[in-house]
């Protein structure tokens, strides 16, 4: 640790090798420090001849460089080995620079203010890029970003307002409104033409899965956060479980709730899915009970049925709806009668770990698991023995599992950011795998025709890929904060600290601390009322809680 007698430091950030730290102070003082012995490199003493409070701070790509923001409205660039400053302050803004972000190739810098613009710089002339800033926010911008391609700009707002720019042109070319809370999953209609994602806000949205565009409002109704959500068969309703815990049954095309809530579970609804005629909802849950209810009536139908016991985590119906799979924390997956509400033989077992993610093939004959062993185990639907090898390459936690609408292929999603396609038939991973979520990716669907996954990851983001070419199509982010955040835990709209994927809550906070709670992705906050900061480096839970005596 590095400590300067009253000098309160506001901004860190990691050269992007991970060798080198910068700092800023609030005496206007930038600070570079070697991030493996903590020594400061002789260049940080020359970068202080600006004198004005430092407002924001990034490297560029190669490491060469270091952008300062100010509360003066300016920006500096200096030379990141020698302290010297890159040309003369950039003035344009009229309001203090909140964010800066670099262009992948370094020759540009994109800067955020409170002034509600976003500008563009060449750093090698030290001029903007585009006459005009780029306007259409209504509030101070409080985050600015470029795509890996370099050809839009991304900004957020408080005004909670996503803005996508064409970099070279700049026009607004997409605009997502959100109310400031991350996607927790994502799922395509069965025509393909739209897809449905839903939010720790509560809400539920659809977009059309060609421009990416919001149809009509937000779907409002339940109580608490929203886990998933599936499109029936036919496309035309949607069932949606949530943390309250209830199912609620919507139209797709209207957005009206249809019927009354089916509400039954004692604890959170982990999984959700229609029969194939749509006439009914399965669910799983923290209680341990899988329960099926009809549609129409909202009613249960049968009772509930135990046999797990721990938490159920995902459920399907089999294509012909004669039975269910369902899976379990206890390492188990079990298959029943929704006639007679039995257990059809015994459990499958064979996973090291609790399951996380289960689903019938197309024909009904296969039954393909996902597991916390990093496998995934492909079964026979009418005998239980295992078909084949393990399926093996990632490198932690498997949380979704699916099949190709042919049968023909698995995808699978992982903890290790990745996305593996796999031939379901002889079990080969068929291409390298899907990469560009920074955080763990918990949810995969294959598109009705096969041809694209749709994946959604804690990185706040969802996104679409190409199968045959491994391209990645389109990317959302869900959230202001996914810009320059990593989330390890969440906190409930009812003061619940939680760590996903895992939605018990292991620490509540009272009303009056939410507000000024140190979360993971602050650096620094400033409030005449202090602040709360919750530590859980030494933290065990659950299963773990045995680590304790170790």
């Amino acid at each position: 640790m590095r400590v300067f007698p009253e000098e309160w430091v506001d901004f860190v950030t990691f050269s992007s090798d991970g060798t080198r730290i910068g700092s800023a102070s609030e005496q206007g003082t930038i600070r570079i420090w070697d991030a493996t012995t903590g020594a400061q490199l002789a260049a940080g003493d020359l970068l202080k001849a600006h004198g004005s409070l430092v407002t924001s701070l990034a490297f560029s790509p190669d490491g060469t460089m270091i952008a300062s923001g100010f509360v003066d409205n300016t920006i500096q660039i200096w030379d990141a080995t020698t302290g010297a400053r890159v040309g003369d302050p950039l003035h344009g803004h009229n309001g203090v620079i909140t964010s800066l972000t670099f262009s992948p190739d370094g020759t540009r810098v994109a800067s955020a203010s409170r002034d509600r613009t976003v500008r563009i710089w060449d750093v090698t002339i030290g001029a903007q890029v585009l006459e005009d800033p780029l306007q259409g926010h209504d509030y101070p911008v409080r985050s600015v970003t470029l795509p890996s391609d370099g050809t839009k700009v991304a900004s957020g707002s408080n005004d909670t307002v996503m803005g996508i720019w064409q970099d070279t042109a700049g026009a607004q070319v997409e605009n997502f409104l959100w109310s400031h809370n991350e996607v927790v999953s994502v799922t395509f209609s069965p025509d393909g033409m739209k897809f449905v994602s839903v939010s720790n806000d509560s809400t539920i949205r659809i977009w059309d899965a060609t421009t990416c565009s919001q149809i009509g409002d937000p779907l409002e109704g339940h109580n608490d956060t929203v886990r998933l959500v599936v499109f029936s068969p036919d496309g035309t309703k949607l069932a949606s479980a949530s943390n309250d815990p209830i199912i609620r049954i919507w139209d797709a095309t209207t957005g009206a709730q249809v019927g009354d809530p089916l509400n039954g579970h004692d604890n959170f609804i982990r999984s959700v899915g229609f029969s194939p005629d749509g006439t009914r909802v399965v669910s799983g849950s923290y209680d341990h009970t899988i329960r099926i209810w009809d549609v129409t009536t909202g009613a249960q139908v049968g009772n509930p049925l135990w046999g797990h016991n721990s938490t159920v985590t995902s459920v399907g119906f089999s294509p012909d709806g004669t039975r269910v799979a369902s899976a379990s924390h206890d390492k188990s997956i079990k298959i029943w009668d929704t006639t007679t509400d039995v257990q059809i033989g015994d459990p499958l077992k064979g996973h090291e770990d609790a399951v996380c993610s289960v689903a019938f093939s197309p024909d009904g004959t296969r039954v393909a698991s996902a597991s916390y062993d990093e496998t995934i185990r492909i079964w026979d639907a009418t005998t239980g023995a295992q078909v084949g090898d393990l399926l093996k390459g990632h490198n932690s936690v498997i949380y979704s599992v699916a099949f190709s609408p042919d049968g023909s292929k698995l995808a699978s999603a992982s903890y290790d950011r990745t996305i593996r396609i796999w031939d379901a038939i002889t079990g080969v991973q068929l291409r390298d795998p899907f990469q560009g979520h920074e955080d763990a990716v918990c949810s995969v669907a294959f598109s009705p025709n096969g041809t694209r996954v749709a994946s959604q990851s804690y990185d706040n983001t969802f996104r679409i890929w190409d199968i045959t070419t491994g391209d990645q199509e389109t990317t959302l982010e869900t959230t202001l904060e996914a810009l320059n955040s990593h989330n390890s835990w969440k906190m409930s709209s009812d003061g619940w600290i939680y760590f996903p994927p895992c939605p018990d809550g292991i620490v509540w906070i009272p009303p009056q601390y939410r507000r000024n709670l140190w979360r993971p992705q602050n650096t620094c906050i400033i409030s005449r009322d202090g602040y709360t900061k919750l530590d859980f480096d030494s933290c065990v839970y659950g299963e773990n809680w045995a680590q304790c005596y170790q």
